[in-house]
Parts: structure tokens; sequence; C-alpha cells
């Protein structure tokens, strides 16, 4: 799992900026780590062929060929789009010791990655819904 992005792309903004430009329910989640209800986000049931990307910034994050049903209430990957796609690091709040996933670009709040899942990797991204928007291929 990487922990440092080698994207030189970089989109720095102020909150100020940032609370403009998104959604509340998207900045709660994107810029204060907030986490949407299990079962309510807009992308856990979409099937579509195409790229989820960053809501903030528009960086492409994740594929459908890589989605499946984790479960867990979020939208689930086994992997990013690329290699500086994501970043991580250590989130110790609410208790509990989880690893944290944010856009390699801009580096907004996604979700987290746990241990669990599938094969060939063996991770499970578990993305809030608010943090992505969705380009089908045919778009």
């Amino acid at each position: 799992m990487k922990t440092d992005s080698l994207n030189t792309d970089r989109v720095t903004k102020t909150d100020a900026e940032w609370r403009a430009e998104l959604a509340p329910e998207q900045y709660r989640v994107l810029r204060q780590g907030a986490t949407e209800r299990p079962f309510t986000g807009k992308y856990y049931y979409n099937k579509e062929d195409g790229v989820y990307h960053c809501g903030a910034c528009g960086a492409a994050l994740f594929s459908s060929d890589a989605k499946y049903e984790s479960g867990s209430g979020w939208p689930s990957y086994w992997e990013p789009v690329s290699e500086d796609a994501v970043i991580t690091r250590l989130d110790t709040s609410h208790g509990m010791r989880r690893t944290e996933v944010l856009c390699g670009r801009c580096e907004s709040h996604l979700g987290h990655v746990f241990e669990d899942g599938p094969q060939p990797t063996g991770l499970r991204y578990c993305i809030n819904s608010a943090a992505l928007d969705f380009a089908g291929r045919d778009e």
C-alpha cells in the first residue's frame, strides 16, 4: 500500500475555496473526514462500467473493474486505478486504529482501507459515495 504520492499535479486550495466549491455533504466527507451512513451512498449499488473520480479534484481513483460487493454498506474496491491515485495515513480517530485513504492529487478524505478484501490484493478500499463522481465508459 502506497503511503507517499508521486503525483506532481497537486491541487491545493484554501478551506474557503473548498467550502465554496463543494456541496455541504461533500465538504464534510472530503475535507473534514466525515463518513456517510452505510447503504445510503449513491454509488453503493452502482453496477455500471466506468471510472470513479475524486469529487473534489476530478482525479481518477477506482475502476468499476475493481469494485465488488463487500457487504460493508460503502462502495468497495480491491485496488485503485494507479499506484499514485491514492495515498494512505494512520487514522486513530474514534478510538480505532485504521488506515485512511486520501486522494493522491488533492489529499481529500475518501474513506479507509482494510486488509480483509478479495484476491489478488487482499485489500478492501471502503470509500464514501459523497467523495466520488462516476463517469461511465460511454461518457
